[in-house]
């Protein structure tokens, strides 16, 4: 069940059991995203942590940044049910 889709970038760490469960989560809902790894992205990382963000996993739909993985609110930024 592919739902209307947003920009979602997934920004991730190595060994964080939260961004797998992201990853899955997308995964289920064939989301189409784009990873990147802070560890190797030090823009990104700060990009991150300018929006208030100090841990991973972060997710940005649209212009719209989470942090962690709040289900609740990506679930509604994507229009997702259930």
């Amino acid at each position: 069940m592919a739902v209307s889709q947003k920009r979602v970038v997934l920004f991730t760490a190595p060994g964080c059991h939260w961004c797998t469960k992201a990853k899955a989560f997308f995964k289920r809902y064939q989301i189409n995203h784009r990873t990147i790894d802070i560890s190797r992205d030090n823009k990104a990382r700060q990009d991150c942590e300018r929006h208030g963000c100090k841990g991973v996993p972060v997710i940005m739909i649209g212009n719209r940044w989470i942090c962690g993985f709040d289900e609740t609110k990506i679930r509604s930024e994507l229009g997702i049910k259930g």
